[in-house]
């Protein structure tokens, strides 16, 4: 049987609104995780490179359990597990009367998730710094406090850029996970255009096109962040 291919009718209403709603909320959905994964990885990367034994065994544990389960796993756990173990006025809350329930439980459980991975990358690059600079600033009377604000952190961030920059594809990327828990994303949207149209193969390359144009995107930015800021004699993973 030979394909109808038919490209108009990603361009036709309501399936044109239907696209854009969905990279919309692929994006936003992303830059919430994002900005809970860094907040967050940030802080459990820099207890993983602490001398406080027990802050670096919560955080190893935390990242141990967040990296090792599945996303989609954590994405079910988070949406329908959870709100059952709370009190039943609360459960209540975060299934039905919080924002935008699905919105606030994908972005949460995509920023705990990557929050872990994020954390070997900040560990990774505030340890590759190596021991000297941090002695220099203690021999100078900095507090271990100021080390990290005034020379291991402005310095490991400029390292970690390459790799930061690949954890926020992945989330960009793992955003479509958040269609088993009903967030329309682009993902999804095209799999709705599919059921309406029968036109899959049209839906699903528009929504790849436009998976390669945003991180494309995000990578030509970050280069151009990764050259401004480089330290030179500093080896990162983008350096030529």
């Amino acid at each position: 049987m030979q394909y109808n291919w038919d490209w108009g009718v990603i361009f036709r209403e309501p399936y044109q609104e239907w696209i854009i709603s969905g990279i919309g909320w692929t994006i936003s959905v992303s830059i919430a995780a994002w900005i809970l994964a860094f907040s967050l990885g940030s802080i459990i990367g820099i207890l993983r490179t602490t001398n406080n034994r027990i802050s670096r065994r919560i955080a190893t544990v935390y990242v141990e359990i967040f990296r090792n389960i599945p996303l989609i796993v954590q994405m079910f756990l988070w949406y329908f597990v959870f709100p059952e173990l709370l009190p039943n006025d609360a459960g209540m809350w975060v299934k039905r009367e919080m924002p935008m329930p699905e919105f606030t439980t994908a972005a949460v459980c995509l920023g705990l998730y990557t929050a872990s991975r994020v954390a070997e990358q900040v560990r990774s690059g505030i340890q590759s710094i190596g021991q000297g600079q941090n002695n220099a600033g203690l021999a100078t009377g900095l507090t271990t406090v100021q080390v990290y604000r005034y020379i291991l952190l402005p310095v490991g961030y400029r390292i970690m850029i390459p790799p930061l920059t690949s954890e926020f594809l992945t989330i960009f990327k793992n955003s479509s996970v958040a269609l088993t828990i009903g967030v329309l994303e682009i993902t999804a949207q095209a799999r709705q255009i599919e059921e309406y149209t029968f036109q899959g193969f049209e839906a699903f390359t528009t929504a790849t096109v436009l998976y390669i144009l945003v991180t494309s995107i995000v990578m030509i930015l970050m280069r151009v962040v990764e050259g401004r800021v480089s330290i030179p004699g500093m080896i990162s993973l983008g350096a030529k």
